[in-house]
């Protein structure tokens, strides 16, 4: 563990002896909710307060007994991958009088309770805002009443609040993603790719509603995601006359070899006129226009139910406990916060502020305010409907720019879920910025051997959902045959490259840099996407492709966990892929729920594999009798997979027996998750407007030349925002010899996991604790949660 440094602020320091948590959920249920119930119990034992269940919402707050009852440690075990919420949420009529309120303060005073922990939507919040502002007052009543003394009443003089938003919807301003959002659109993308290969055989067109009365995030997200030919939200609801145009888009798909249409309705869809646009209205409308095949499905609460995706797990635990953190140093005088996420970033938010803006939302919708709504709805939002415009509609070739510049796109590496998402995206962003776009196919080697054509708008039509790299990828680096790829920018008069792959595209760009030098063919703008399962690549926190593996490694491991509950007293030693980064391990182990995680970053010795297997010994006398150890391939070359396999079945013998299982190949391959289809979409479009800007700056007499640093980049998510680095600066932040950044932001995630599975460790909090303010619509360049 690293030393404490002066500077920083470790959460050691912050005791909550002698406080009493409560947690609730309320509101609709979400994926992830049992994540971070179980993160706040676990959290808040481990800094020493009590931490007590309030079971069905605010119901279970007024109705008092056994609602209102201690957690302890076993008692979230086995929730994590759990959909819904265990402790129950209902719909609770009686809060909302003063004289509900006041029972509820009643019961939370005779336990001694005045930290509340709140995960629903906004409403819920709101109701624990006013609930907080009167407590003063209720307990003045209850003295009265003679139901509580004086002395009670002072020693539980003021009630804090920490709210985290937990919603399908995403419908909550100040935050990029609520907890549930991510799972839905794994539900709806499901149905998606299933009905897609119905549609196919039958040329149907088919009209899906999803959920979203008041928002419409999900239906915009899994539209981008799926790339439907329409989508109908009630944010920006469509331009008069839209059913002729919509009706002429389906028609010139069908004509261009399309089989099939998708067109994504949210449930609160309205015309100019606030008028509601239904599934069925849109059927009819197709089927008396067109006369094609028509078919609705209505995903209804689907979308609400099964188990948390990887994201909503780490999201959810990491929420859970920061609003912990807030709780321990909240005071008197602290505003209600929630705790969020801003790019990859915990933040806290003054609860009110939020719900405020949230809102406005809907008050610009009803005054048909609609380019307001949007963006009170933040950047994220935007910038998904700005994307989506842009890649849906096909300008006619008439209404083209002309550039007469000629752009290539390659993967290199190995294969990552989301490359072929990012290949349309840029292919299709290009041609609508009127350049000629080129595919190579097999990376750079199918580049030297002039496996190189030209690649049309429709040629990439439903490539978002597959998996792998349909132009084919090899990890062979160009230094070797600068001469001949030279020679095929010549012949196909190449004026710019993007490139797709992992850690081998930094190299390959690094080397066309250096070949600068003897090759003017290399004078160009060139731009990399990092895409790799193991996100190892320097200057950007996330990769495409990270997230579908991690998605991967948490749903064996839950069925791992599922058989060893089965027999009892059994630990799995589970091996990840990511060569020498411990991403997948670290992150995977988080989101799985496991009891350690080895990796190569943080070096171990046998006393450590000792404690481990002492500390396994322990769980196995409580009511939990699984262990999950995850193992990164390139942890430790000594201590292999097997050696630590064959120490805990020698060391656990005649407490637990092991098995071992390593998940190899299997994290590479599937269809892409909704984030990276929708990471690759967005950063790939980006990195295009970034190309077409550097050919008009660099071209001059006639042609373009480009050889300073900055035309030669990686596009990467830092914090909060998407940046453009050059390649040459991330030299110094690179381990060549372990192809791994040194330094890297989730090893501070680290700790969340051995705090959640019992270990005292050291955990640093300065990054978190500043209150901020909500910000409306951040400026241009900040732009992270084009990410999300």
């Amino acid at each position: 563990m690293a030393q404490p440094d002066s500077k920083k602020i470790f959460f050691e320091n912050l005791s909550g002896a002698g406080k009493a948590i409560a947690v609730l959920t309320s509101g609709g249920d979400a994926q992830g909710m049992n994540a971070a119930v179980r993160a706040v119990v676990r959290m808040g034992i481990y800094v020493g307060a009590k931490v007590y269940f309030i079971r069905e919402g605010y119901q279970g707050m007024v109705d008092g007994g056994d609602n209102i009852r201690e957690a302890s440690w076993e008692s979230v075990s086995s929730m994590l991958q759990v959909g819904g919420t265990v402790i129950g949420s209902a719909r609770c009529k009686e809060f909302r009088t003063h004289e509900g309120r006041r029972k509820a303060a009643h019961n939370l005073v005779q336990r001694g309770i005045t930290n509340l922990c709140v995960i629903g939507g906004d409403g819920s919040l709101t109701g624990a805002n006013l609930f907080r502002e009167e407590w003063s007052g209720l307990l003045g009543e209850l003295v009265q009443e003679g139901l509580i003394d004086t002395d009670a009443a002072q020693r539980h003089s003021a009630l804090h609040i920490v709210g985290m938003v937990g919603s399908i919807d995403n419908d909550f301003c100040g935050t990029d993603m609520t907890i549930g959002t991510d799972s839905a659109l794994h539900r709806i993308i499901e149905v998606v790719d299933a009905i897609m290969t119905t549609a196919q055989s039958h040329q149907r067109t088919f009209v899906l509603e999803v959920m979203g009365r008041h928002c419409g995030y999900l239906a915009l997200v899994s539209a981008l995601a799926c790339g439907a030919d329409w989508v109908l939200i009630p944010e920006m609801p469509p331009e008069d006359g839209w059913e002729e145009k919509m009706c002429q888009k389906l028609s010139a798909n069908r004509a261009g070899m399309k089989r099939l249409n998708i067109i994504i309705v949210a449930e609160g869809a309205i015309d100019r006129n606030t008028k509601p646009i239904t599934t069925d209205y849109v059927k009819n409308l197709v089927v008396r226009c067109l006369g094609f095949d028509t078919r609705v499905t209505i995903l209804g609460h689907v979308q609400r139910g099964g188990t948390p995706s990887a994201f909503d797990r780490i999201l959810a635990s990491r929420m859970g406990v920061e609003a912990v953190l807030a709780l321990l140093e909240t005071t008197a005088n602290t505003p209600a916060c929630v705790v969020s996420l801003c790019g990859n970033q915990s933040v806290r938010l003054p609860l009110m502020e939020c719900v405020q803006m949230t809102q406005e939302v809907q008050k610009a919708m009803d005054e048909k305010k609609f380019e307001e709504a949007v963006k009170l709805r933040g950047r994220s939002f935007e910038n998904n409907l700005k994307t989506y415009k842009l890649l849906a509609h096909r300008k006619p070739e008439s209404e083209l720019p002309s550039s007469n510049f000629n752009v290539a796109v390659l993967n290199v590496g190995a294969p990552a879920a989301g490359m072929n998402a990012a290949v349309r995206s840029a292919v299709r962003v290009g041609i609508s910025e009127g350049h000629k776009m080129f595919a190579v196919n097999d990376g750079f080697e199918g580049f030297y051997k002039g496996q190189i054509k030209e690649i049309k708008w429709a040629d990439v039509g439903g490539w978002t959902g597959q998996g792998g790299s349909l132009l084919g990828t090899k990890r062979t680096l160009p230094a070797k045959h600068v001469d001949k790829i030279a020679e095929q920018m010549r012949k196909h008069s190449i004026n710019a490259l993007l490139v797709i792959g992992g850690f081998e595209a930094l190299e390959c760009l690094l080397q066309l840099y250096e070949a600068r030098a003897t090759h003017e063919e290399f004078c160009i703008p060139m731009c990399m996407l990092p895409a790799t399962i193991s996100n190892n690549v320097p200057g950007t926190d996330l990769s495409i492709g990270a997230d579908t593996a991690l998605n991967a490694i948490v749903e064996t491991c839950d069925r791992i966990k599922q058989s060893a509950s089965g027999t009892k007293r059994r630990v799995f030693i589970i091996e990840t892929m990511g060569g020498y980064c411990g991403y997948l391990a670290s992150v995977g182990g988080l989101a799985a729920g496991a009891d350690a995680a080895y990796i190569y970053e943080e070096s171990f010795d046998i006393r450590d594999l000792q404690a481990n297997v002492e500390h396994l010994t322990e769980k196995m006398k409580t009511s939990i009798q699984r262990g999950l150890v995850l193992r990164n391939e390139n942890s430790n070359e000594n201590y292999t997979t097997d050696f630590i396999y064959q120490l805990y079945t020698e060391e656990g013998k005649g407490v637990f027996d092991c098995r071992k299982n390593v998940l190899g190949h299997m994290q590479q391959g599937g269809a892409p998750s909704p984030f990276d289809r929708n990471f690759g979409t967005k950063i790939s479009a980006k990195a295009m407007q970034w190309v077409s800007k550097k050919l008009v700056e660099t071209f001059r007499q006639g042609r373009v030349f480009a050889n300073t640093e900055d035309s030669c980049c990686l596009l990467g998510m830092r914090r909060r925002a998407l940046v453009f680095q050059p390649v040459v600066q991330l030299k110094e932040e690179t381990d060549f010899v372990h192809r791994i950044p040194k330094e890297q932001w989730w090893l501070k995630l680290r700790p969340l996991m051995k705090i959640l599975a019992k270990y005292k460790t050291s955990y640093d909090v300065s990054d978190s604790g500043q209150l901020e303010h909500v910000i409306r619509n951040r400026p241009k360049e900040s732009d992270a949660s084009v990410a999300m």
